[in-house]
């Protein structure tokens, strides 16, 4: 048995290497071989090795002879909030548990709470998390950040073909819901065959639901399925307006047009059989009286209304959102001195690439010691490497800057835990809750007050601490954090970890109305990681956030002289 079997940091390691590939795997290894999977970041031999078997055999033969020695469904049972891989050796090995069901069951029946180290809290906070899994996963929706780069993908396969002119997503894809349940893309092609044969023969084709002369349905091998719509050049923008939903935003833009005396389809806007508009999207909501409404508004949730009043001269109308090209830098970014994957300076090179003023190194502090958390001592240290590298910068005569912040803890009463004048001497502070999170709601919303009434703290981050489809958001007061954040000028996080984008979209809106300043950060523990950064601008714009709203959108010296100048 080889040495790596017993180190799950390398298949941790290269697990995010895979995850973060804007390729796919299968089409690295069909053109360059084993080779081209060795040049993957983080993937090495016996990995690589590992990868070939899988994509030639749909399995893993070191896999299935651990699985015999302990026949636990992992993917489930990790799944659930607080079960670690040393949780589910401990309870197969004392209870025989091999799945959700089973750990269910058992702890339904108390038997949980007499092992070692467990206890009745931990028995009930497991039940908890099963229900919450469950009600999820019964949706059958996958997380955003998973799904858009494979479907991205396939969009520019799609690009490629002679016969597509135009080409676009649709759906809840290009609303940039969090969650999608099936993905939609549109294309313009005045021979549909050839596009369609080649969309149903892509790698990782599965199962093909139905083929036709102008549209396909597929499954991807991860389970999510694709609809393929050719249209006319003429029908475009109705037929993108209308797939692009939401349902709600459509019943309201057709009554709209019936009130013009006009019908709105997929085809066009029609005035009986003749067609008023139907090539762009500008087109049909001008014929309706209103200006476009970008996608990621068009849930029925006060976007038409606000169109109407923009077109009638009224205020509020629709605001001016936030734009992808409008991220400065980026302020939550983890380095390896807390176990990151990255040094500081490969961290900071990313963000030039990405175009960036500049970077925050926000490294976790001393509470949290799984995360190697830095104490007083290892932060000042920190700021000597960082000012050498700005140092330098200087000299090269380079406008980039690396900011020193840190990500601390929040201890259960609120206080900090790093000293104030270790907080003091860092160009900003971010603080979250990462522990004891099934506090009450009075409990929870006590402890976040108190952290934002620290002077020092700038930034809350991950404000609300759900993971989407594994954990609930903690219970707090939020109108009443809103106000505190809105009296101390405390900035809060949106948090673009595709399994957290939090906050939700509801309560970017409620902070924006208070006149809250938000952040996007994407809490990078590895500079491929940075590129989530437009899941938290989608987020953002579904919150109907605006450039002044964000403020790491703004230049460096604005951003520096309300970070160390606002009042408390």
């Amino acid at each position: 048995m080889d040495s790596i079997a017993f180190r799950p940091q390398a298949y941790e390691k290269a697990a995010f290497a895979l995850e973060t590939l804007n390729q796919d795997v299968e089409e690295i290894y069909q053109k360059k071989g084993i080779h081209g999977l060795k040049e993957i970041p983080g993937i090495g031999l016996t990995i690589a090795e590992r990868i070939e078997e899988y994509l030639k055999t749909d399995k893993i033969k070191y896999y299935q002879e651990l699985k015999e020695k302990m026949p636990v469904n992992l993917e489930e049972l990790l799944a659930v909030e607080g079960i670690g891989p040393k949780i589910v050796k401990e309870l197969y090995r004392r209870l025989k548990i091999k799945n959700l069901g089973e750990l269910e069951k058992a702890a339904k029946n108390g038997k949980i709470r007499s092992l070692a180290n467990f206890g009745e809290k931990t028995e009930k906070n497991i039940l908890q998390s099963i229900e919450f899994l469950r009600r999820s996963r019964d949706r059958g929706r996958f997380l955003l950040g998973e799904i858009l780069p494979e479907i991205e993908e396939i969009i520019l396969k799609l690009k490629e073909l002679k016969e597509v002119k135009r080409i676009s997503l649709a759906g809840s894809l290009r609303r940039r819901q969090e969650t999608i349940g099936d993905a939609d893309i549109l294309v313009v092609s005045q021979k549909p065959q050839p596009v369609v044969n080649f969309f149903v023969t892509l790698p990782g084709v599965v199962k093909i639901w139905g083929q036709g002369q102008t549209k396909a349905s597929i499954r991807l091998r991860r389970g999510i399925d694709i609809d393929l719509r050719i249209v006319p050049k003429k029908s475009y923008g109705a037929a993108l307006q209308y797939f692009t939903g939401s349902k709600e935003h459509n019943i309201m833009t057709r009554k709209m047009a019936m009130e013009k005396g006009l019908k709105l389809n997929e085809y066009g806007l029609f005035k009986g059989p003749k067609m008023m508009a139907s090539e762009s999207e500008e087109d049909i909501y001008r014929a309706i009286g209103l200006p476009l409404i970008e996608p990621e508004l068009r849930e029925g949730q006060g976007e038409v209304e606000a169109a109407l009043r923009q077109a009638q001269g009224k205020l509020p109308g629709l605001p001016k959102l936030i734009e992808y090209k409008d991220i400065r830098g980026d302020l939550h970014c983890h380095s390896s001195w807390d176990g990151g994957r990255n040094t500081i300076l490969a961290m900071a090179q990313a963000a030039q690439q990405k175009g960036y003023q500049y970077i925050g190194i926000s490294d976790h502090t001393k509470f949290l010691k799984i995360e190697h958390g830095l104490d007083e001592k290892q932060l000042l240290a920190q700021r000597e490497e960082i000012e050498k590298l700005n140092t330098r910068y200087k000299i090269r005569n380079t406008r980039f800057r690396i900011l020193h912040g840190c990500e601390a803890n929040i201890l259960n009463d609120g206080s900090i835990d790093i000293k104030d004048e270790a907080l003091a001497k860092l160009d900003f502070v971010i603080a979250g809750v990462h522990s004891n999170l099934k506090m009450t709601k009075e409990q929870m919303t006590r402890r976040l007050i108190r952290a934002m009434r620290n002077p020092h703290v700038d930034i809350i981050s991950h404000p609300t601490g759900r993971l989407l489809q594994r954990r609930e958001e903690y219970q707090i007061d939020l109108d009443a954090v809103l106000r505190v954040a809105q009296e101390t000028k405390t900035v809060l996080e949106i948090n673009s970890s595709p399994g957290r984008l939090d906050l939700k979209d509801i309560n970017i809106r409620r902070a924006k109305s208070l006149g809250i300043k938000m952040v996007i950060n994407t809490d990078s523990h590895m500079k491929e990681q940075m590129r989530f950064i437009e899941l938290g601008v989608a987020q953002a714009r579904r919150g109907w956030a605006e450039k002044s709203d964000i403020i790491n959108c703004w230049p460096l010296a604005k951003l520096l002289s309300f970070l160390k100048n606002h009042p408390r």
